[in-house]
């Protein structure tokens, strides 16, 4: 087989009045070889076969079967083609079809690398793009669930940390991000999130509609495969998972919160866009104002416990009565209100405290545990543990009904007595 640069030359020396002995020699080839690539019968780069091709026979039985379903598996594939007479092994198989090119092209399970692509027109204020990012093992335990909001326009972009994807703590999270914000805008881009758009439909899901009302806002799902219709939010969260999440120093939610919105106000609002920056485009981009409170949806977590009458929530904990140590009781928080409530299993309502930080409990129930701890203490000496504590009167009564009535003797050894018979046997 000649390579594309021998064939080049086989041509060049033909056409020059060479014969094929002469191009033979000076190549080092074989006659018939040379011949071959002059007269066309031979392509560069394309070996011929010399045994036929084994899987010819099969050629139109596969292309039927790929026509039926262009994803069928080619060891299923195999398995019907073997008792059909393919007497090759699986690898031999599979590069046939590969290189016969039988397997269609399916469009509509192809994803969008390698499709064309052109410039998407984002006027000043005219949409946010909202998109999720998790990650695993954050150093206060868990998942962290980051909500990120970006304005095409001007590549700004802000972020929330949640505990959950739910729609309550995406409403929160929507807010927070419109807050650091400062306004927002008449649409909202999202790909097909199950808590905003309705799985299968591109409605929006009644549970949402109130929400995108309370913040006027329309919202703009991606049409069907193509999620790179949000590629603004989705390049932030490539830049903010390379340049802050990995770098990211804090160890609780709450330093990550505060360093995710110094990442944002700095490095992220002095990137270069075009001719200027992010931060100089956010100034000449108008927003909608906010509603004075979000929307109130209601925030439930559900936890144990503590030893001393407490359950944590956001970093606080609130006090319950000293009865419900060791319960599992769920706090309910409406957003925009300043109080939460402590409710059982049941449904029943045990406290209601005012949002704050450390640890909140209530006078009543401060009286409540301490007398619950004082209840327990004693007055009497603590116990002589290494005393000695023979059975005692009501011990042996026991004992003497477990044994039948019968009286234990206890057997006395008289060593003098032992020395007499001694002394007689002598």
């Amino acid at each position: 087989m000649l390579t594309q640069g021998e064939d080049v030359e086989v041509h060049a020396l033909a056409g020059r009045g060479w014969s094929i002995s002469a191009i033979a020699r000076h190549l080092g080839r074989d006659r018939k070889t040379v011949r071959a690539y002059v007269s066309g019968q031979r392509t560069p780069g394309v070996r011929n076969r010399v045994a036929p091709d084994p899987l010819e026979p099969f050629v139109a039985y596969l292309a039927a079967r790929f026509a039926d379903d262009p994803h069928l598996w080619l060891t299923a594939l195999f398995d019907e083609v073997v008792p059909l007479g393919y007497a090759r092994s699986y690898p031999s198989f599979a590069r046939g079809v590969r290189q016969h090119g039988l397997r269609p092209h399916c469009e509509r399970c192809t994803g969008v690398r390698g499709r064309a692509t052109i410039e998407i027109e984002h006027p000043p204020g005219d949409e946010i793009q909202w998109d999720w990012f998790e990650r695993r093992r954050a150093p206060w335990g868990g998942t962290a669930h980051v909500l990120l909001g970006t304005l095409p326009y001007s590549g700004r972009v802000r972020g929330v940390i949640a505990t959950s994807e739910d729609q309550p703590h995406l409403v929160e999270a929507l807010d927070g991000v419109l807050r650091r914000l400062g306004g927002t805008t008449p649409a909202w881009r999202t790909d097909r999130l199950a808590t905003v758009i309705v799985p299968g439909t591109g409605d929006v899901q009644a549970s949402f509609a109130p929400v995108a009302r309370h913040y006027g806002a329309i919202i703009r799902p991606c049409p069907p495969r193509r999620g790179n219709r949000k590629g603004s939010v989705e390049a932030a969260v490539r830049y903010a998972c390379g340049r802050w999440w990995r770098t990211m120093p804090a160890r609780t939610m709450a330093e990550a919160q505060a360093s995710l919105d110094r990442f944002c106000e700095t490095i992220g609002d002095v990137r270069r866009r075009a001719d200027s920056n992010v931060r100089a485009l956010a100034q000449a981009e108008p927003l909608l104002a906010l509603p004075p409170l979000p929307y109130p949806a209601t925030i439930e977590q559900t936890g144990p416990v503590d030893a001393n009458a407490t359950v944590a929530f956001r970093g606080a904990r609130y006090s319950v009565p000293p009865g419900f140590i060791g319960a599992a009781l769920t706090i309910r928080q409406r957003l925009g209100s300043p109080t939460l409530e402590i409710v059982a299993a049941s449904g029943a309502l045990v406290a209601v405290h005012r949002v704050g930080h450390g640890l909140v409990r209530t006078d009543e129930h401060r009286v409540l545990l301490e007398r619950a701890v004082l209840g327990t203490f004693s007055t009497l000496p603590p116990c002589e543990r290494k005393g000695n504590h023979p059975p005692g009167p009501a011990a042996r009564v026991a004992a003497r009904a477990l044994r039948g009535g019968i009286e234990a003797r206890e057997v006395v050894v008289d060593l003098a007595r032992y020395a007499e018979l001694v002394e007689v046997l002598r």
